[in-house]
């Protein structure tokens, strides 16, 4: 198997995982899903024949011709959508339909309509639903949540979360460049971004006001933001993303990459001058998807798992008595003695956190935490940024719902 084998021992009951879709989602998740001895990938499904076939090696799995073969497939037990935004919806309820329970990619839907009827067809088939992976599952995002949860720094007063990327510039398909099919920074990035400050918020939204650009008319869509989140209780976000940067945020991330890894100077750069060299919209479409699993480009990931955790660029929290850092390695506590490391043991394998989730759900009868009424409201909140730029005005919100503790 090319993948990376298992580092740990297999337990008994494996989650027997389908994939729907294989394209930059799934590329991201496959070590996590490879090496995680949780899961058992059984079949795939996807538009690029040379992706399924190496699937079916890499795991020794099933390859189906449609997502309607693979969600009827006896031996799938959670379905992984990991489809373009678009097909969410549709995918999910394919799913529910079939019996299956679903862990979605992030954004949920392109419409709190859409989210709805994921949510419904869920219920109505007795299923689980989780959204994600979204940076909110990130270890030291989840300390963070534990610290503020057991009240020994008091209320939590302002957060401010920023990123800084070349999201805009890397290799995209047609549709992630147009607003109305899902793409921009928005949809795409946001969803991080509102997921984390919600947790450690305490999830309800009651208004944001936002600004949005649109500053490369090669590039037709939203590729920056700044956004600020009122909070039921009193309690107030800013966050900021910009996918146009020259500048790299992950410099305050103690020079470590969103994956986890040391990250080189200059990347930035690199990813304009690769773009480049793709003369046209079909061009780039075929860098992208010759990068990705199965492609001619794509590397495994047979790297050891890195020595520090995932983030979405710099986050801090302002509590009565506390600044809460989040950093790669754990949370950084800036109070009245001075400034220590709540230190995370380095992660054995990259994204484990998705699993820990999905497994509870699976295994331990445990409800999630980014479940479909959650995500839902996350959703509330990206799109409510739009809406603030087209009106320039605040916006209310209307379907918030609130995190629950997390258990220690």
């Amino acid at each position: 198997m090319s993948a990376a084998a298992p580092i740990a021992s297999p337990v008994a009951d494996p989650v027997r995982l389908g994939v729907l879709g294989l394209g930059r989602a799934f590329t991201l998740m496959v070590p996590t899903l490879a090496q995680d001895p949780r899961l058992r990938l059984v079949a795939a499904c996807d538009p690029r024949p040379a992706a399924v076939q190496r699937f079916t090696q890499d795991f020794q799995a099933q390859g189906h011709d449609s997502a309607q073969a693979l969600c009827a497939d006896p031996a799938v037990e959670w379905v992984y959508v990991a489809t373009p935004h678009q097909m969410h919806a549709e995918h999910v309820a394919l799913a529910a339909a079939h019996g299956k329970h679903v862990m979605v990619e992030k954004p949920m839907a392109l419409s709190l309509q859409d989210c709805d009827l994921m949510i419904d067809a869920c219920a109505r088939a007795g299923t689980q639903l989780i959204v994600g992976h979204s940076h909110s599952f990130n270890a030291p995002v989840l300390l963070a949540k534990r610290l503020i949860d057991s009240g020994r720094y008091g209320a939590v007063r302002m957060i401010h979360a920023m990123n800084f990327t070349d999201f805009l510039y890397r290799p995209r398909r047609p549709e992630e460049l147009d607003t109305a099919r899902g793409g921009g920074v928005v949809f795409s990035q946001a969803a991080h971004q509102v997921d984390i400050v919600r947790l450690l918020g305490g999830g309800q939204v009651t208004a944001v006001y936002a600004r949005t650009g649109r500053w490369d008319a090669s590039r037709p869509t939203e590729g920056a933001y700044t956004a600020i989140l009122d909070f039921a209780g009193g309690a107030f976000a800013s966050i900021t993303y910009n996918g146009y940067g020259h500048y790299d945020s992950d410099v305050l991330m103690d020079g470590v990459g969103e994956m986890g890894r040391a990250k080189a100077p200059g990347t930035h750069q690199q990813t304009r001058r690769k773009l480049r060299a793709a003369t046209d919209e079909v061009a780039e479409a075929r860098q992208k998807a010759e990068r990705n699993y199965g492609g001619s480009a794509y590397q495994p990931d047979t790297a050891p798992a890195p020595g520090a955790y995932q983030h979405f660029g710099p986050v801090i929290v302002s509590c009565d008595g506390a600044d809460l850092r989040l950093t790669p390695h754990g949370v950084e506590v800036h109070d009245e003695d001075g400034v220590r490391l709540e230190r995370l043991p380095a992660p054995r394998i990259a994204r484990s956190e998705v699993v820990d989730e999905l497994w509870s759900v699976a295994r331990q009868a445990r409800a999630p935490v980014h479940g479909g009424a959650w995500s839902r409201a996350t959703m509330e909140v990206c799109l409510a940024i739009l809406q603030s730029q087209q009106q320039g005005a605040p916006v209310g919100l209307q379907s918030q719902v609130p995190c629950a503790s997390l258990s220690a």
